[in-house]
């Protein structure tokens, strides 16, 4: 792994990878931190969109919403769009029930985690199936 871009695509899957199993770690029983877990199925969704646009040499802005970042991948694979639904669905996790507020929950349902981190590994297994062997 001399490249250096190639390095880079694959620290951003790894860091992706640990907030997958963060979550899965943060949502397990006896006394799980469902908050918590569903803002790690966020930023594993959005560091492996960030590692597909590093890997095609797309510029983005240091931005949160999967919906911006799955345009711009979709500006180079179109299938990216199947991502949509899931995108738009894990985006507000980025804040959703990090810090207290009337508006929502201070919990998430378990329902509503389990849909997020199949979400989260369905985005990471996308980008994972398009990235070359070097990158992983």
């Amino acid at each position: 792994m001399d490249d250096p871009k190639t390095a880079l695509v694959n620290s951003w899957l790894t860091k992706a990878r640990r907030d997958l199993e963060s979550a899965k770690r943060l949502a397990s029983e006896p006394a799980p931190y469902l908050d918590t877990a569903i803002y790690h199925c966020q930023q594993c969704a959005e560091k492996a969109l960030k590692a597909f646009l590093i890997h095609h040499d797309v510029k983005f802005e240091k931005v949160h919403n999967l919906d911006v970042l799955l345009e711009y991948c979709a500006d180079v694979d179109p299938g990216f769009d199947v991502l949509s639904d899931a995108a738009s669905n894990l985006t507000p996790y980025a804040t959703a029930f990090r810090y207290p507020d009337e508006f929502f929950e201070s919990e998430p349902e378990r329902q509503q985690f389990d849909e997020a981190l199949q979400q989260a590994e369905q985005i990471l297994e996308f980008v994972i199936q398009r990235l070359p062997e070097s990158a992983l």
